[in-house]
């Protein structure tokens, strides 16, 4: 059995382009030298020996394979970013048991600095839905061992699917509790992360009500290629993300803060162009940096949007709504509505419309990474008004609705949504992150005359792992601005079944043939690394009803 090092267009009905080969890493050289905070921690046989600093992960699961990663730090210099350290062999091993007694494929490659010393192995020959355990070794060091499993077979009938479901972590606003106690339920088949796995702001910009919890790696806002991988190294120092990695594979697409603040083709809100260099640079440094830390496989044209399947209880269509859409329009231009904006792109969007027309499974998941129901924002009173347009990184003064969401491309919505009432599409759930909420949605079709107006999809919408609520921008105790602006805003918006604007957490969701069912979860304090974990609601959408109902109790 082989493991082929490939980068695998496994959406593969879009453009009907046969995958693109490649070495397990693309080359580049690192940009600078930086000194990071992890040269300190590095344990003195890191000289001597290589170490596996940064954990090991998995990713994109296939009914005959998954995608492995992890970096190796070969000598103590060797830090993120830095572009030191030699040319190190790493092999990897991967079995049937924890153990390692029944080893099912090995292999290995040579990590170097062209790539940050990461490392990816595209395995391929598993049997489906079957956990698999597997280490990367190094010099005579071991990796931690780590747990992943493969997809159902396509045609497999599928009693259930459980997968854990986050977005926006800011690093420097709290620890990653969420994350800790997803790796404790020993239950997923996978988890999804929707967007702003890392942040770039510079340290002290971004924290929580104005405090840095930890600060960031490196200090500065990340710009070059050598900052993007020193963030991203200094994420996957964090122990409970370590942890949620070796339990599960993930599923991760990006948002803006992976590349900066509300960004688009042509730039960001948090960019400016000359001073910060050149916006191109930035992005295509962002992109590799991404690519090279994330058990991602590219897709079309260095992107993220793919699809996976499992079984036939449900395909999983995920989106790029950052590398095509248009730029942010001014509401007060009215622009919105313009029919030659995008949000998607015209391929990516053909090639969605066309995934959820030809789908044969029950449900029909989309990783959406900013929200698609609509939201009335100008219901809010001007003391909630302000601060939510802070929230959002958008004008505070005269805001009607959130630009950036798909409220700010509206005729992509309009031809999506009218493609799922023509086509008769059923059951097409939207899993979504941002907005630092938790919602239950209905996704009407006209959300003017709703309930009157039909309901095309549902939505569920997790809150950030910390990022600031909007209980945080106003400073008050968590629950008192969701107790005033949630009446108001379901009121205004009556597709909207709950909202939660002042807490943090996650989301695990659990499919069968009846109903998807979103389990929401709230931490009890971000800015402590023990945080405690409760469930706080649980909204199901049953099958062929295309809108959300509340249950009360989780799965």
């Amino acid at each position: 059995m082989t493991s082929r090092q490939r980068s695998s267009d496994f959406a593969g009905d879009l453009n009907s382009r046969a995958p693109r080969r490649r070495t397990v890493v693309k080359a580049a050289a690192a940009t600078a030298v930086l000194a990071a905070p992890l040269a300190a921690a590095l344990p003195a046989r890191a000289a001597e020996a290589p170490v596996f600093l940064h954990g090991v992960a998995s990713g994109d699961p296939l009914p005959d394979g998954i995608l492995l990663w992890t970096r190796v730090t070969p000598v103590s210099q060797a830090i993120p970013g830095s572009g030191l350290g030699p040319d190190t062999e790493v092999s990897w091993t991967v079995a049937r048991d924890k153990a390692f007694t029944t080893i099912v494929a090995k292999g290995s490659t040579i990590a170097t600095a062209a790539t940050d010393h990461t490392v990816k192995a595209d395995i391929r020959g598993l049997q489906p839905a079957t956990d698999y355990w597997f280490r990367f070794s190094a010099g005579g060091t071991d990796s931690p061992v780590a747990r992943t499993r493969t997809t159902p077979a396509a045609d497999a009938s599928v009693a259930g699917l459980r997968f854990g479901v986050v977005s926006c972590a800011n690093w420097e606003a709290g620890y990653f509790s969420a994350y800790r106690h997803l790796a404790a339920r020993n239950d997923l088949d996978a988890w999804l992360h929707l967007g702003d796995y890392i942040y770039e702001y510079k340290s002290g910009e971004y924290g929580t009500r104005g405090t840095v919890v930890r600060p960031h790696a490196p200090a500065n806002e990340i710009l070059t290629l050598a900052d993007y991988r020193t963030r991203h190294g200094r994420y996957k120092t964090d122990p409970d993300l370590q942890a949620l990695h070796h339990k599960a594979p993930v599923v991760a697409i990006w948002d803006d803060h992976e590349f900066a603040d509300n960004s688009w083709p042509g730039g960001a809100v948090n960019h400016t162009e000359g001073a910060e260099g050149a916006w191109t640079d930035r992005q295509t440094a962002a992109k590799q940096a991404y690519f090279e830390w994330m058990p991602v496989r590219p897709a079309i044209a260095g992107t993220t949007y793919r699809r996976l399947r499992f079984g036939k209880l449900a395909d999983l269509a995920l989106l790029d709504l950052r590398s095509f859409r248009s730029q942010q329009a001014s509401t007060a231009s009215g622009s919105v509505d313009d029919p030659d904006r995008t949000l998607t792109g015209r391929a990516q969007l053909d090639w969605l419309k066309s995934g959820l027309k030809s789908s044969d499974t029950t449900w029909r998941l989309v990783g959406n990474s900013v929200m698609i129901s609509p939201f009335a924002v100008g219901s809010l009173s001007a003391d909630l008004l302000k601060p939510l347009a802070k929230l959002l990184g958008l004008p505070q003064e005269g805001i009607a609705l959130n630009t950036d969401q798909w409220d700010g491309y509206t005729d992509d919505r309009r031809e999506l949504l009218a493609h799922l009432r023509s086509n008769a599409i059923r059951n097409t759930v939207f899993l979504t992150g941002d907005i630092h909420m938790a919602w239950a949605n209905d996704v009407p079709v006209d959300a003017g005359t709703y309930p009157l107006s039909p309901s095309a999809a549902t939505e569920f919408v997790v809150t950030s792992v910390t990022s600031d609520n909007l209980d945080d921008i106003v400073k008050v105790p968590e629950g008192v601005v969701s107790a005033v602006a949630s009446p108001v805003i379901r009121a205004a918006n009556r597709h909207v079944h709950w909202v939660d604007t002042d807490r943090h957490g996650y989301g695990v969701l659990d499919i069968t043939a009846d109903r998807a069912q979103m389990d929401y979860y709230v931490l009890s304090d971000r800015t402590n690394p023990n945080a405690t974990s409760s469930w706080a609601r649980s909204y199901r959408t049953r099958s062929g009803t295309q809108k959300v109902e509340r249950t009360y109790d989780p799965v």
